[in-house]
């Protein structure tokens, strides 16, 4: 079982956690991949990030 470091909530499941897709445009170029945040879903606090595949 995992703790929010911020609130020490529970992160039992995935309902306790918010992804947050994070737009990524530099100038007039467009990024191929996506880029999240993982988020505790009671405080906001951030937990972790990664990044994705484009669509």
């Amino acid at each position: 079982m995992a703790h929010c470091p911020d609130c020490e909530t529970a992160l039992d499941e995935q309902s306790d956690v918010e992804f947050v897709e994070m737009g990524v445009e530099t100038g007039f170029i467009k990024a191929s991949k996506r880029f999240y945040l993982v988020a505790c879903g009671h405080c906001g606090a951030a937990i972790g990030s990664g990044v994705a595949g484009a669509k």
